[in-house]
């Protein structure tokens, strides 16, 4: 899923809060997200109607959605049939839209990232050549993607002829099961096995499939040996992907192993300064050093601070003072702990992740495979909501509360005794927890 897409499902989940979901089928069923640029969003829908009534009744809603995500103002454009080719293409020949700013220069280096951001760097100038396969890990929120997004657009600006692919984990796995369904094996092997460049992002999440891990065996196999170049970026180590098959840990160790670790004060000081001359502020030395002794954790928390004292500053007229971070910081935190992720948003992540219809899960089917998973997601319910017991029983085709409790119950144990099943639990909240970030 390109960049504007996960941003308009990201949107699209937002608005639920304020829809009913019949409003969203009708009208946003078949929206598609074109292009994400710095200050605009563009769509794209298949009627001149429903381009008509979005654009008539629904862009406010959807523009503060963006600002909810990006803490700031965006325009929306939505295209119609036949208005699609208006779209002025995006820097970089189209490569990546939305991407333009992640570049090395804009890439804030220090102890904890010095290491990754070197090699990444190498590999940019001399792919296929240095560090094959290249493996960036580390925790969410700390500059792996964006490492990656640099490697593209230093490779695209050196050797425009070279086909760059870039892919999730996830949306690999989507692909090759809509090409086995529709019969475009081929196809698919050789649209990712023609690369020059090839880069996964969250590669932890092809482990425990075994036709995804065959698919990536025989690419990785295609490319090496071409030595094209190869890229990866995880959560963790191979060593640490207890469902990975061995032979694809071996190879993803083949190269060069760099991890990325949360910032240190000086760096977390560094990306304040860095983010607000990008957006024009001067913030004094004393409110840098508050931010960074408070935002601790990831880059993107301290970049979406920096965002919320810029919103607070353009809205609302308010000077920059301790008052204005201590607002921004405290709204930074609740608004990670303030919202829960809906069953529908659980659910559906489940059935992503079993390749599943929400409708199976929620029969009455006891096949072994969907009762797994229908336990899962009672599991992963009352971890991450409110709802009672009786509540998740309702939510699956009116089970009683009994259930729900025998079904969590089992997956507590799995997850204490079966290192494999502690590790699907892990991979589908990271899922749940990105729709929200």
């Amino acid at each position: 899923m390109n960049p504007a897409a996960e941003v308009w499902e990201k949107v699209k989940t937002l608005m639920s809060a304020e829809m009913t979901a019949t409003t969203l089928n009708t009208w946003f069923d078949d929206a598609e997200a074109l292009a994400l640029e710095e200050s605009r969003l563009v769509l794209y829908s298949p009627t001149k109607f429903k381009q008509e009534i979005i654009t008539a009744r629904y862009l406010p809603p959807i523009q503060n959605a963006l600002h909810e995500l990006f803490s700031a103002d965006f325009q929306v454009t939505v295209l119609s049939e036949g208005e699609r080719n208006k779209l002025e293409k995006p820097r970089m020949g189209g490569f990546l839209p939305g991407t333009e700013e992640y570049t090395f220069d804009r890439f804030v280096v220090g102890s904890s990232n010095k290491f990754a951001h070197a090699a990444a760097r190498k590999v940019a100038e001399n792919p296929g050549l240095s560090y094959n396969p290249l493996f960036i890990y580390g925790e969410s929120g700390l500059g792996k993607t964006h490492l990656l997004y640099a490697i593209a657009h230093t490779i695209h600006t050196e050797h425009p002829d070279y086909r760059i692919i870039y892919i999730k984990g996830d949306s690999f796995t989507n692909e090759l099961i809509a090409a086995i369904r529709e019969g475009r094996n081929q196809e698919f092997r050789e649209k990712y096995r023609g690369a020059d460049v090839f880069l996964m992002d969250d590669v932890q999440f092809i482990a425990g499939r075994d036709s995804t891990q065959e698919e990536m065996f025989h690419t990785f196999n295609t490319l090496y040996e071409l030595k094209k170049q190869i890229v990866f970026t995880s959560d963790r180590p191979p060593k640490e992907m207890l469902r990975l098959e061995d032979r694809l840990k071996t190879r993803f160790e083949w190269g060069l192993l760099a991890d990325i670790v949360p910032p240190d004060y000086e760096t977390r000081t560094a990306i304040i300064k860095n983010k607000a001359i990008r957006m024009g502020m001067e913030l004094p030395d004393y409110i840098i050093q508050l931010i960074a002794e408070n935002i601790t954790a990831n880059v993107r928390q301290i970049e979406g601070t920096v965002n919320k004292i810029m919103a607070y500053q353009d809205l609302n007229g308010d000077a920059v003072d301790k008052n204005t971070v201590i607002r921004a910081v405290k709204d930074i935190f609740k608004e990670k702990s303030d919202i829960l992720p809906t069953a529908d948003v659980i659910i559906e992540e489940v059935c992503k992740f079993y390749n599943l219809e929400p409708s199976i899960l929620r029969g009455q089917s006891r096949s072994k495979d969907i009762s797994l998973a229908r336990q899962i997601a009672m599991y992963q319910i009352r971890r991450m909501t409110n709802l009672s017991l009786k509540e998740i029983g309702k939510e699956f085709g009116n089970r009683d509360h009994s259930t729900a409790l025998n079904a969590i119950n089992r997956i507590e144990d799995l997850v204490k005794n079966d290192p494999e099943k502690a590790e699907i639990i892990k991979d589908i909240t990271t899922n749940i927890n990105s729709r929200y970030e």
